[in-house]
């Protein structure tokens, strides 16, 4: 068990094992603020070509309506972030036992 063979389903911790499963936390991690921080973005822009095409110059201008695109977006996409953090989790718990043998 401990010479040469490895069992089927066992990882062993390389360098690449932990790089990978980082860089699949931190992709989970991006794809699950993009859609807020997309919202957000697309807002602040809308807002600053309104507010350079009516001069309007007022900083506090652009917080509320950004605030709210990220709370619709936060509401829209809650769905699909829960399912995608419970998959993740899921996975993380259920393979437990073969990142630590």
């Amino acid at each position: 068990m401990f010479g040469g063979s490895q069992q089927i389903g066992y990882y062993k911790m390389t360098p690449e094992f932990i790089t990978g499963f980082f860089f699949d936390a931190i992709k989970t991690a991006i794809s699950l603020a993009a859609p807020m921080l997309i919202a957000g973005l697309a807002v602040g822009l809308l807002v600053s070509i309104f507010q350079a095409a009516t001069s309007i110059n007022e900083m506090t201008l652009t917080f509320i309506p950004k605030m709210l695109a990220v709370a619709v977006a936060l509401i829209f996409f809650f769905p699909w972030m829960m399912q995608t953090m419970v998959v993740f989790t899921q996975n993380l718990f259920e393979n437990m036992m073969f990142y630590v043998h």
